[in-house]
């Protein structure tokens, strides 16, 4: 029976992608210590919107939450379930998967960074998943109090969804390091809380989450836009968007025009973290980092996406569209040469034959 099962549910935008490739490198290292993660890392991603019963499920999506978790309950030790996405579970979602958990020791772990980073991130995420909506679209909702998908994705809200489910003792909030700390402090703290120790895994040198520069999330914006119906699910748009143009092309561009929030909007989102921090000072739960890192530092007036010009996306566009020729002929050199291998491991093995 599963000891503990520890339920990493994000933020997105808060360093998930960074522990889930630390986790998912290591899996084999992890297991023979003790720690299992349950599944794929795809179908964790289905359990999610399978739990979720979100509308952009894939049609040829198989696994259900129920699956993985029956997979979990026969691990005799512990088991780590982390996607992001579950963050944005509804507060019976959530009690369905602890319940579901059952009899296993649930911990519930949850990380929050501050508002001023989180914001244009958030909004680069959504644009990532085929999103249309401007930068002061997403901003203005968020200052009227809309926008639900947000706001469940804040530690605030998601310790409430999430939290609640099980004992104080189990609900671990992780604050994301301030700007210039050492790059394997979140992991660190992670792994504290799960009781990963110290040396066990290999650590990439920097998170292959990117962010990309207004002028080249602008134009993925208008290409969303354009793309209208076509490529509707997520695996679709993220082997065919992200997979062949985001990656190895946007991400490898100039980015040279960095985004933010404007200093218009400077106190209002000190604010609104001071009553944050004030809620999450009341929660009962372990906080691991100091909620004082909660508070934006280094304010300063960036460009918005949406003051970029024609001209700038053009020219975006014009260096996508070269990026694009050098990955494709990359593309056609490695075919090549694994037409090649393929070719001379096969007559190696006939000259082997013929010479037995």
């Amino acid at each position: 029976m599963t000891r503990r099962v520890f339920v990493h549910v994000g933020a997105p935008k808060t360093g998930s992608t960074f522990i889930q490739n630390v986790l998912w490198k290591n899996r084999d290292t992890l297991k023979r210590a003790g720690t299992l993660l349950p599944a794929t890392r795809g179908q964790q991603d289905q359990a999610m919107t399978d739990l979720r019963e979100v509308s952009w499920r894939d049609k040829d999506a198989t696994w259900t939450w129920d699956m993985l978790a029956e997979q979990a309950a026969k691990w005799p030790g512990d088991v780590i379930i982390t996607n992001e996405g579950l963050g944005g579970a509804t507060v019976a979602q959530a009690a369905r998967a602890v319940r579901s958990l059952a009899p296993a020791e649930v911990h519930v772990i949850v990380v929050g960074r501050d508002l001023w980073r989180t914001l244009p991130s958030m909004w680069q995420e959504n644009v990532k998943s085929r999103s249309i909506g401007s930068f002061e679209n997403f901003l203005s909702a968020i200052e009227r109090g809309k926008n639900d998908a947000f706001w469940n994705h804040t530690a605030n809200r998601m310790l409430r969804h999430w939290g609640d489910q099980v004992p104080p003792e189990r609900r671990h909030l992780i604050t994301v390091p301030p700007p210039g700390s050492p790059h394997i402090l979140l992991w660190e703290r992670f792994a504290g809380v799960v009781g990963i120790p110290d040396g066990l895994c290999e650590i990439p040198g920097e998170s292959a989450n990117a962010s990309l520069g207004a002028a080249e999330i602008e134009l993925l914006r208008r290409l969303n836009r354009q793309l209208g119906d076509r490529f509707p699910y997520r695996t679709a748009y993220r082997k065919y968007v992200l997979q062949h143009l985001v990656g190895p092309v946007l991400k490898q561009g100039r980015n040279e025009l960095r985004f933010g929030i404007g200093m218009d909007r400077a106190d209002w989102i000190l604010a609104l973290t001071e009553e944050r921090i004030k809620e999450l000072q009341e929660y009962p739960c372990t906080v691991v980092g100091d909620l004082d890192e909660l508070r934006p530092v280094g304010l300063r007036e960036t460009v918005s996406p949406d003051e970029v010009t024609d001209e700038q996306v053009l020219e975006a566009a014009i260096e996508a569209l070269i990026g694009m020729i050098e990955y494709s002929d990359g593309l056609h050199e490695r075919a090549n040469r694994d037409i090649v291998t393929r070719i001379k491991g096969r007559v190696a093995r006939q000259v082997g034959l013929k010479r037995q």
